[in-house]
């Protein structure tokens, strides 16, 4: 029974092929490891070392511009660490909520692209703010973790791409997707104020990228084109009349069998991200139909 959870949960995170569902597995995964492995420190009396002294100083992003060519990497790592549960939980079930609107209109790459772009704007959009404000010249070893700028990037992307967007909040409030995410902007701007100043900052940078994604996609332009994976050819002799001297030896280069039916996919989809799904024709519209169904 166990081994047959588990097993699910596998499928669902790394082989549905769903980029919401691999970055909730990531993020949980990170925080059950941290939070067990914590356990026989907490319990010695050392509570909070591994956190405190591991997580931040190694795997945060740190606002100290000197320190953060020594911790590169952590651009990518701050996003998967999580100070607490509820940290976590609000992340993952936002990402859940708006990952599901994103993918119903954009692909999985531009989740990807938005999730990680967002990320790291965030944590650049810290690090200046930090460095460049008077009223944070006094505060030294300051850094943000968590992936709430990324999250935010998702859900900006959604709400710039379908705006009018309905969701329910706590099944009674009927909310539209522009008017949600600009509430969450508005105390974003006025938690720069608080003692979460860096995290908020990184909420500002992580919405304008997902904002200026998909103001970009709809001009024309898919950033996320540098994660498309070129087309599989493969070489095929055909049996012809080899005393043509035309047709002799001939050889073909042809995509992969469903390469023609993705296409058309891929085409419908990039419609919708830059007009809409109302703009499509009854027969783009069925053609989609059919491919879900797939």
């Amino acid at each position: 029974m166990n081994n047959q959870i588990l097993q699910d949960l596998k499928i669902k995170v790394f082989q549905s092929g769903d980029p919401s569902f691999l970055y909730i597995g990531i993020n949980t995964i990170i925080f059950l490891i941290v939070a067990i492995v914590n356990i026989p420190f907490f319990l010695s009396g050392n509570g909070g070392l591994i956190y405190d002294n591991l997580i931040r100083e190694y795997f945060a992003f740190p606002a100290t511009i000197v320190n953060t060519p020594l911790h590169f990497y952590a651009v990518i790592t701050y996003q998967f660490f999580h100070e607490g549960f509820l940290h976590l939980l609000f992340n993952m079930l936002w990402l859940y909520w708006m990952g599901r609107i994103f993918i119903d209109f954009l692909k999985p790459r531009q989740f990807h692209f938005v999730y990680l772009g967002g990320g790291i704007l965030g944590a650049i959009i810290f690090v200046l703010a930090f460095n460049i404000f008077p009223v944070f010249r006094n505060i030294s070893d300051t850094s943000i973790i968590g992936s709430s700028a990324a999250v935010m990037s998702i859900i900006v992307a959604a709400a710039t791409l379908v705006p009018n967007y309905s969701i329910r909040l706590f099944l009674v409030i009927e909310l539209k997707l522009k008017y949600l995410a600009i509430a969450y902007i508005l105390l974003d701007i006025i938690g720069t104020t608080s003692g979460n100043a860096g995290g908020s900052f990184s909420h500002i940078g992580g919405a304008f990228f997902g904002f200026l994604y998909i103001k970009v996609l709809q001009s024309g332009t898919d950033w996320s084109a540098i994660f498309k994976k070129k087309p599989k050819l493969r070489v095929v002799k055909n049996n012809v009349d080899h005393t043509s001297p035309f047709l002799s030896g001939q050889v073909v280069e042809r995509k992969n069998d469903n390469y023609v039916g993705q296409s058309e996919i891929d085409a419908i989809l990039d419609k919708i991200s830059k007009n809409g799904y109302n703009k499509l024709s009854k027969a783009e519209k069925e053609t989609l139909f059919n491919a879900s169904k797939h």
